[in-house]
């Protein structure tokens, strides 16, 4: 049955893809080979997402302080998205996934932008699963945005605005910290770290988050009925 993207019950989960880098100069090899690697760990997470519940998932793909960044790197990363969309589109028309690209577009070079936005008009029909990826983006900048578009400033308001707010969040690469992703839709995410790099992250690593995840008591400032095991927030 296809996934109604608005009821509560669909599962968000939202990664921030960190490791590529280090997973390449670990081996000895170019960054841009990690970057490449992350793109085939992208493709397995999104073919086993829907099957394990998943009705939202949401992939940081590039911050906007990744600016930063060697230009060589960020130029290899741009063409690489690009890439990724022409390639990966018919998959997702296949497989019923609805690309959205969340960011800013103005600082994309006109080939993304074509890219981006040829894939969201082929797969806006995709009801099996929202794929929404996070590029040129930065949480602070969202919430300032979306502010700035409302006729009247509301809690209820911005929230609408937002989009859907996140269940789990899930950060691959060892580090614990949200980079500026998700910060208003992470209000209650149950948060799940785990240092295996992301082009090693898979179908079994999105199932272990999920489990993981699942035996949270997600009490949303009430009090538990019963007493429970709390686990730590590293995943291994």
């Amino acid at each position: 049955m296809p996934i109604n993207f608005t009821e509560q019950s669909t599962l968000h989960v939202g990664i921030i893809m960190d490791g590529n880098g280090r997973w390449a100069t670990g081996r000895g090899l170019p960054r841009i080979l990690g970057h490449r690697a992350g793109v085939e760990a992208a493709r397995r997470v999104v073919e086993a997402a829907p099957d394990s519940g998943v009705g939202i998932l949401t992939l940081f793909a590039f911050s906007s302080d990744n600016w930063r960044r060697p230009p060589v790197e960020v130029d290899a990363l741009m063409r690489l998205m690009a890439v990724y969309l022409q390639n990966e589109t018919p998959r997702c028309v296949a497989q019923g996934v609805r690309l959205e690209v969340i960011g800013r577009r103005d600082r994309l070079d006109a080939k993304l932008c074509a890219a981006i936005a040829q894939a969201e008009a082929a797969t806006a029909p995709g009801r099996r699963l929202w794929l929404r990826m996070a590029v040129d983006y930065s949480a602070r900048d969202a919430i300032l945005s979306a502010a700035r578009g409302l006729p009247e400033l509301s809690r209820d308001a911005l929230e609408r605005a937002m989009g859907p707010p996140l269940d789990l969040l899930i950060r691959t690469g060892g580090e614990r910290r949200l980079s500026d992703f998700q910060l208003w839709e992470s209000a209650y995410a149950e948060l799940v770290f785990t240092r295996t790099m992301w082009p090693d992250f898979d179908a079994a690593a999105l199932a272990a988050a999920l489990r993981e995840f699942r035996l949270r008591d997600r009490r949303f400032g009430a009090v538990p009925q019963v007493p429970v095991y709390r686990q730590q927030a590293w995943l291994d």
